[in-house]
């Protein structure tokens, strides 16, 4: 099902994995979502050598810019290069909105089962899971904004 929702999975708990914060903090993303102030959160999973992934950032930023009232876009890289990669492609400037964070050694793309990048995959403020997509959808469409809340 290829940027189409996939509803299987709703009403799964987040799984809590670490997560690395630019600076090297660490985070969960359990705690990414209680933190979220009552917003629904985006988890996309892509990666720097992952060519639709970088073609959908940008949308990706204006949705979390246009929703920020209700929605919290978090792009975890799958990145092995870890920071080195993602700062490249994260340019200071470069996204008005979004803010990556790093899963080393990617357990939580096997925690979700992910089978190929991107993968988005929407939350709750309950850090139960509402849908996912496998691939690009048109973040920029009336009916994926719609979706999104």
């Amino acid at each position: 099902m290829l940027n189409a929702i996939d509803r299987r999975a709703a009403g799964t708990a987040a799984p809590d994995v670490r997560l690395e914060l630019p600076g090297e903090g660490e985070t969960s993303l359990a705690k990414v979502i209680a933190g979220a102030g009552g917003k629904r959160v985006l988890v996309n999973l892509w990666a720097t050598w992952c060519p639709p992934c970088l073609a959908e950032m940008p949308e990706l930023d204006a949705l979390a810019g246009d929703k920020a009232d209700t929605l919290l876009v978090v792009p975890v890289s799958q990145d092995m290069e870890g920071w080195q990669a993602v700062n490249g492609f994260f340019a200071p400037g470069k996204f008005k909105v979004l803010t990556p964070v790093l899963d080393q050694p990617g357990s939580l793309g096997e925690a979700l089962k992910v089978k190929g990048l991107p993968m988005s995959v929407l939350y709750g403020a309950d850090g139960k899971e509402i849908w996912r997509v496998a691939g690009t959808p048109d973040w920029a469409s009336a009916a994926i904004r719609a979706e999104v809340g």
